[in-house]
């Protein structure tokens, strides 16, 4: 089964949050801070959304840097996703 985002929706895949600290203590389930990094899986086409004309600047393998609350969690087939606006992504990140 496939996602297919309309509109100026974006679908992603979380990345995994770090097990450990930069100076190697190692974090309890809890204590792990939700992710911010995510990878890109569709991207919607755009077009007319509220009467304006939304290009899209994000497409599939990017990895993005999304705000905390961003989205809506979806879970398809045992894998969880997140489905948000373009606008909801912050930045693109870089290697």
């Amino acid at each position: 089964m496939r996602i297919k985002p309309l509109a100026d929706r974006v679908v992603v895949e979380m990345m995994e949050a770090d097990d450990k600290t930069e100076s190697g203590i190692i974090l309890a389930g809890s204590a792990k801070e939700k992710p911010q990094i995510a990878k890109v899986i569709e991207v919607g086409p755009g077009g007319m959304v509220d009467g304006k004309e939304i290009k899209m600047h994000v497409s599939v393998g990017n990895l993005v840097l999304i705000g905390k609350y961003a989205g809506t969690e979806v879970k398809l087939e045992g894998k969880e996703y997140t489905i948000l606006r373009q606008s909801d992504v912050l930045a693109v990140v870089e290697k």
